[in-house]
């Protein structure tokens, strides 16, 4: 831990390290940032590109438009497909539609859907372990593709994997949606083994590595703190899951969108405070949220010593080239 100031007297802020953006969430705001910039406004974007309430804004501010389906989106349009991944009848009609599709699926997502693909060619009938409702997992189960032979099911507890009712135990395999609870990932993997030994599970685990790291810091920090701060949405799968550490600690936990969401009596008689950021949570809303506990009587007291991360992730292909193209293109205009 590094010690940035000590006092006795005030709150202390301790942060936790590593938080906020992962890499995907860097590439899939770039994707967008560069196609408003090479195609022009409007940049259509299917579903929110990363669940953050303030990056979804402040995209809509240089002209994304954000739609639920592809009918939202008229002909001859660019396109962007969110981190969270979609199904193939999705890629499939953009391909029909001959839309210009840039596809922001993280590349840790789209490593399920190509295990998935996978075990549908292997006709196995598959569990995937996820939330009902969120786009990764509506994505996921819609890239597994049923005529095959095989099945998938979605799994969202321990207690789920008892009314299982497969054809064939010996012929299953188990996903995972990507930003899920380590420790409750692991019991369900867990009671999944326990009932269908010849279980087959995934190279290597499908939950990111921001995601587990994320969860490793706070583990580190919610012992050092009474009350937890999370900056992320609501609609964010791995900041709920950092909030509810603090419920697992029976400690106070908070996710808020930013400093507007913080109510000064969570604080009251507060000795120690950790601030985390969920993977799509920009530092920005961090700083905003230790500035407002700094004017109720907070300091910053240290950053805990975290993980390094140095994973990046490529743009996709199509849009690297088209603005290599146009690079081209203004150069040669400038030297002629």
């Amino acid at each position: 831990m590094r010690c940035l100031k000590e006092s006795k007297n005030l709150m202390q802020i301790l942060l936790a390290n590593p938080r906020g953006f992962c890499a995907g969430v860097d590439r899939a705001i770039d994707i967008v940032e560069r196609a408003v910039t090479l195609f022009g406004a409007p940049i259509y974007v299917r579903h929110e590109v990363v669940h953050n309430k303030y990056v979804v804004d402040r995209l809509r501010t240089i002209g994304a438009v954000f739609v639920d389906e592809l009918n939202e989106v008229p002909d001859n349009a660019t396109v962007i497909f969110s981190a969270h991944g979609v199904p193939r009848i999705v890629q499939q009609e953009a391909k029909r539609r001959l839309l210009n599709v840039f596809d922001a699926t993280c590349p840790l997502v789209t490593k399920v859907h190509m295990e998935i693909t996978r075990y549908a060619r292997e006709a196995r009938e598959v569990f995937l372990i996820g939330h009902d409702g969120h786009p990764e997992v509506e994505g996921t189960i819609g890239q597994f593709d049923a005529t095959l032979g095989g099945s998938i099911y979605l799994v969202q507890t321990v207690q789920d994997v008892a009314k299982l009712n497969v054809r064939n135990p010996k012929h299953v395999a188990f996903v995972t949606q990507t930003t899920l609870s380590v420790d409750d990932t692991a019991s369900i993997v867990t009671a999944l083994r326990a009932r269908f030994p010849d279980l087959k599970a995934p190279i290597k685990e499908d939950i990111c590595y921001a995601t587990q790291n994320r969860q490793d810091a706070v583990k580190e920090l919610i012992g050092r703190c009474e009350v937890l701060v999370v900056v992320g949405s609501k609609s964010s799968s791995n900041s709920n899951r950092l909030r509810e550490m603090a419920d697992k600690a029976f400690k106070p936990g908070y996710l808020v969108d930013g400093p507007e969401d913080m109510r000064r009596e969570w604080f009251e008689g507060i000795k120690a405070v950790g601030v985390t950021a969920g993977a799509s949570a920009p530092e920005v809303l961090v700083q905003g949220v230790i500035e407002r506990l700094r004017q109720w009587g907070g300091e910053v007291a240290a950053e805990l010593d975290g993980r390094k991360e140095h994973v990046i992730f490529a743009l996709p292909k199509a849009l690297r080239d088209v603005a290599r193209h146009r690079t081209s293109l203004t150069s040669d205009e400038a030297a002629g």
